[in-house]
C-alpha cells in the first residue's frame, strides 16, 4: 500500500455511492453527504489516480459504543490487505476517540476476516422495516 489510510479523508458526495455500486451494493446516493455529518469518523484510501478505493466508518452517540459499517474495498484492490488495514485504522481511531465497544454485523463468510482484526463473534439480531 503506497498511500496511507486517512481518518476523515475529504470525500465528494458521489464517491462512496460509486464505490458501493462497484462491489455490488445499493449506492444509497441520498445518504451522502449527510452520512459524514452523522458518523463519529470515517477512513478512506485513494490510489495513485486519486480514486477512492477503500472506505469505512464508525457511527454512534460518541459515548462508549460505536457501530462500524460499510467496510468497502474496490474490487480491483481486494485481497491486498487494504480491508484489514482499514478496519484496524478505524479501531485505532475508535480507541483514540474514547470508544470502548465497537460492534458490526457481517455475513458469516467474513467471520475470519473480522476475527483477525480483533472482533469476537457473538449472537445478535437485526430488525428491518417491513416493505
Amino acid at each position: 500500500m503506497e498511500q496511507e489510510i486517512a481518518i476523515n479523508l475529504p470525500i465528494n458526495p458521489d464517491e462512496v455511492p460509486i464505490l458501493r455500486e462497484l462491489v455490488g451494493w445499493d449506492g444509497r446516493h441520498s445518504d451522502y453527504p449527510r452520512l459524514f455529518e452523522r458518523c463519529n469518523f470515517w477512513a478512506g484510501l485513494r490510489d495513485e489516480k486519486n480514486e477512492l478505493i477503500a472506505f469505512g466508518y464508525i457511527a454512534g452517540m460518541g459515548l462508549q459504543h460505536g457501530y462500524m459499517e460499510d467496510i468497502i474495498v474496490h474490487p480491483h484492490h481486494q485481497s491486498k490487505g487494504i480491508g484489514q488495514a482499514l478496519v484496524i485504522k478505524l479501531l485505532q481511531e475508535a480507541e483514540r476517540f474514547g470508544l470502548e465497544i465497537v460492534t458490526l454485523t457481517f455475513d458469516s463468510k467474513h467471520e475470519p476476516f473480522y476475527e483477525a482484526a480483533g472482533f469476537v463473534s457473538c449472537c445478535g439480531g437485526v430488525w428491518r422495516k417491513k416493505e
